[in-house]
């Protein structure tokens, strides 16, 4: 296996990247969530390219304009799709045996992919979709619901509850936004079915059940998707060991088809 780094051009601005070699002639591209650089929260993403690439997949990662070492206009993740296509196309410049890729995002990268059509890719892993417009929007009845299903399960949280830490008002507001019924879903959730309806490829939705994220995104989603799969006791980034090593045996298994 070898790592190397590269640049390359994206609508007049210079994008950087890097590469972990391998000879499969499927390859894996990394697509950062957020403002996120292309190596993660402490060289995790880095390191997960890395043990792909170890399995035999060539794994590219880029920073998107205006993140990290590319320099240009960040421009968020609902107009990236340029940013995907550059990075796709200096993906099969650099491994030029690779025939298939497909792409991994995690929160609105995954968004991203889905607005981008699949962004020419052969398949995509899509982790914890970010569905909510607006950052200070109340979180869905779903995902109020799945926060005191776990704090009821937890004996602190009673204990709280009767030595007066816990604000009743607070609580009972909580309780009752939690029987309102799911609001239709927003108009970010509907251009992103729209744009994997319009995919072709292979598809896996991969959930982590303990992330607000991922419980908002099946509050607009249908959750009897059969591209759905679920990880029990996972946060967002999969940082537990058990998620981590799911998350992995997850991917490789796409890239294996």
């Amino acid at each position: 296996m070898s790592r190397r780094h590269l640049t390359f051009p994206c609508e007049g601005s210079t994008l950087v990247g890097t590469l972990d070699g391998a000879s499969g002639m499927t390859g894996l591209l990394l697509v950062s969530g957020g403002n996120e650089l292309r190596s993660g929260a402490w060289a995790g993403q880095a390191q997960f390219a890395a043990r792909i690439a170890a399995e035999g997949f060539p794994t590219f990662r880029f920073d998107r304009r205006g993140v990290g070492d590319s320099d240009g206009p960040n421009r968020e993740f609902k107009a990236s799709g340029p940013d995907l296509a550059a990075a796709l196309a200096a993906f099969r410049r650099a491994a030029p045996q690779v025939e298939r890729v497909i792409a991994l995002g995690n929160c609105d990268a995954a968004s991203a992919l889905m607005l981008a059509r699949g962004a020419n890719c052969d398949g995509l892993i899509l982790s914890n979709p970010w569905t909510i417009e607006e950052t200070e929007a109340a979180p869905p009845p779903d995902v109020i619901r799945a926060h005191y299903r776990r704090r009821l399960a937890n004996p602190e949280a009673f204990k709280r509850l009767l030595t007066g830490k816990v604000s009743l008002r607070q609580l009972a507001g909580s309780l009752f936004a939690a029987t309102k019924p799911p609001p239709p879903p927003s108009s970010l959730a509907q251009h992103m079915a729209a744009g994997l309806e319009a995919f072709g490829g292979q598809v896996a939705i991969l959930i982590a059940e303990r992330d607000r994220t991922a419980q908002a995104f099946l509050s607009a989603w249908n959750k009897d998707d059969p591209r759905i799969r679920r990880c029990a006791g996972a946060s967002h980034s999969y940082v537990e060991p058990d998620a981590r090593e799911w998350l992995e045996a997850q991917v490789l298994e796409v890239l294996k088809r």
